[in-house]
């Protein structure tokens, strides 16, 4: 039978590794927020690999080093002179203070055509097409990370 000294030791220990455990693991919140999360430690990155006609629209092939999944983390898709990266967020407005633009989400990997609102037909001048990450919520991860291509070659 334990007495009260083996008691308060144990006590004391599980306290202290419940405690360990949220500095260093994370609270259950912090890990309920990882599920929604499909970026690797450094972060979410994607790259235009290759573009290449598809009928009237243009193919891209993407490369990242996450999973696009539209309930994590995905690709906005849009036409680089239309829109900065900031625009292509859905907290364009509330969090950097600029008028909400047009992209396309998409976890479409590691293909995917161009359509609907970024449509070639959409473009207006646009002869870039661009890619960043986001999350579930449609705000892009790092606006310093991104990418562009040039495809005016291949438009009509």
């Amino acid at each position: 039978m334990p007495n009260a000294a083996t008691v308060e030791n144990s006590n004391f220990w599980f306290v202290g590794a419940a405690l360990f455990f949220a500095a260093c693991c994370g609270s259950s919140s912090a890990l309920a927020q990882d599920g929604a999360n499909s970026c690797p430690v450094d972060g979410c990155f994607v790259t235009i690999e290759a573009v290449e006609t598809d009928g009237d629209e243009l193919k891209l092939t993407f490369d990242a080093n996450f999973e696009p999944n539209m309930s994590k983390n995905h690709i906005h898709v849009w036409w680089g002179e239309n829109y900065g990266v900031k625009q292509v967020s859905a907290n364009a407005e509330g969090v950097y203070s600029v008028e909400q633009g047009v992209w396309y989400p998409t976890d479409d990997y590691p293909t995917y055509s161009t359509g609907g609102v970024i449509s070639v037909a959409e473009r207006g001048d646009a002869v870039t097409l661009c890619v960043t990450a986001s999350d579930r919520n449609h705000d892009i991860l790092d606006p310093e990370i991104f990418e562009c291509r040039a495809v005016s070659e291949l438009l009509p």
